[in-house]
């Protein structure tokens, strides 16, 4: 009988990270939808202050109690920032939703904001002070460290961003299925090229459904065998011209290839596995 309890403990602590209490709709096998209210309860707002308001400006992902992990072209050393959990409409007030100050950015130290094609879009933002988890507030599972998404891996992008090139910006979190387009194609010269490097992950391409402007920083949530959700992506960069353009996947930064840097800014254990 004990046995059983530490075992039982042992699975409910594996799987602390990545399950969230109200799990996400994905039966739809194309297109993007509204998400159900906080089945990426890892998802976050990250949201800047101008003239006495607060705006939503990227998306990102807790990854424990006091980091939340976004993209460095987020980050500007000019602007104050906070952090939005446990959201779904960012328009109304939510019960169980908090905003939380931020007390120090740390942005990628080989990112050039100049050349968005190099990598190296990452970033770590510090809450000011730790969270409590709940129902609505949860961690992300990050990969182990070098993992590889195979071709046609079947991953959701999520985001408050603009719904069509043309925008406006989604008011609720939406979600899109995206599949993982692997490197030798998106490298291909009427794909991404040579600007596609492999510290990044393309998904998309089909001209249908892709991340868009405001969604950046934010997750792309895998699927493992396991069950967990495991955030693979970082939003990086898209088509310039318009989004869902055809042969112009959405753009990640690959997760699994910064794990020991971001290990090395929380200078904590190890992020391959649930905290």
């Amino acid at each position: 009988m004990i046995r059983t309890l530490l075992l039982s403990a042992l699975v409910a602590g594996a799987l602390s990270c990545g399950v969230p209490t109200y799990p996400p709709s994905v039966t739809r096998v194309v297109g993007g939808e509204e998400a159900t209210p906080n089945s990426w309860p890892w998802q976050v707002s990250l949201q800047y202050t101008s003239d006495g308001n607060w705006y939503h400006t990227c998306g990102g992902t807790l990854i424990n109690n006091s980091w939340v992990l976004t993209a460095a072209h987020c980050i500007s050393d000019s602007r104050t920032y906070r952090v939005g959990l446990g959201r779904h409409n960012l328009y109304i007030a939510e019960s169980g939703s908090l905003a939380v100050s931020v007390s120090k950015t740390v942005v990628h130290e080989k990112w050039n904001s100049s050349d968005v094609s190099n990598g190296y879009d990452i970033a770590l933002v510090k809450l000011a002070n730790p969270v409590s988890l709940t129902d609505k507030i949860q961690l992300a599972c990050l990969p182990p460290a070098g993992t590889i998404l195979t071709n046609k891996s079947p991953c959701y992008v999520t985001g408050w961003g603009y719904l069509h090139t043309s925008g406006p910006a989604s008011k609720v979190l939406q979600q899109g299925r995206l599949l993982v387009v692997d490197y030798a194609t998106c490298s291909r010269f009427f794909w991404w090229g040579s600007t596609v490097k492999t510290s990044m992950i393309c998904a998309g391409g089909d001209g249908k459904i892709s991340s868009c402007y405001g969604d950046s920083g934010g997750p792309l949530n895998c699927q493992a065998s396991d069950g967990r959700w495991e955030v693979h992506g970082i939003v990086s960069f898209g088509f310039r011209f318009r989004c869902n353009f055809y042969h112009k996947p959405s753009v990640f930064t690959r997760v699994s290839n910064y794990i020991d840097w971001i290990n090395s800014v929380r200078t904590g254990p190890a992020l391959s596995s649930c905290l």
